[in-house]
């Protein structure tokens, strides 16, 4: 799909997101985030649930979960910083979540759509949308130790500047039990490759 005009329209993926959740709403969220904690716990070993809701009742970033969490993300806590209080919650769906058809970023989209190809969007692009990071390769790996992920799918990366600087991204997956980090062009993009986020509460 990368190369070639798809048969068929790719439906455009939200470039905004709403800052100001109600009460429902983000109790709705803290509740599904309690269940999701409470099935996962090797992703958070030795961290408490009534910390990380003290830490999600104060915090200002419940509409960046909320976009995860919207857009299949499975948002979970993975990690503590103890100098800062803060706790680390990254996209945890077991495939990468429903952000596809998608280039890296703004840049490669519009190469992209220049040719007469238009893409749902570009990871970078909608992860300042949802205000959002996407998970570094330490990410992913520490990420993959946990648990496995992304076995049938892949998930763009963080990609450090030498690499962009001349044309590429990077990306990651896990086939044969093994965690892999390939490259490809940034104005690329396929059916089963999206994006993991990070924020921190």
């Amino acid at each position: 799909m990368s190369s070639k005009k798809p048969s068929k329209k790719i439906e455009k993926l939200p470039m905004s997101y709403k800052k100001t959740l109600s009460e429902s709403d983000r109790e709705e969220l803290i509740t599904s985030l309690e269940a999701r904690f409470a099935a996962n716990t090797v992703l958070h070993q030795g961290i408490t649930w009534d910390d990380v809701r003290a830490r999600l009742e104060k915090s200002d970033r419940l509409w960046s979960i909320m976009a995860m969490e919207d857009s299949g993300g499975e948002p979970d806590i993975v990690g503590y910083d103890s100098a800062t209080g803060e706790f680390a919650v990254f996209d945890c769906s077991p495939e990468t979540p429903e952000r596809k058809h998608i280039c890296y970023d703004p840049e490669g989209l519009a190469r992209r759509e220049k040719k007469g190809v238009f893409p749902a969007g570009s990871a970078l692009g909608l992860a300042e949308a949802m205000g959002i990071e996407l998970l570094t390769e330490e990410d992913y790996r520490y990420l993959q130790s946990l648990a496995p992920f992304d076995q049938k799918t892949s998930s763009w990366l963080s990609t450090p500047d030498a690499i962009r600087d001349k044309g590429g991204a990077i990306f990651g997956d896990r086939r044969y039990d093994h965690v892999f980090i390939y490259h490809n062009g940034a104005d690329s993009f396929y059916g089963a490759r999206g994006f993991r986020g990070k924020v921190r509460i």
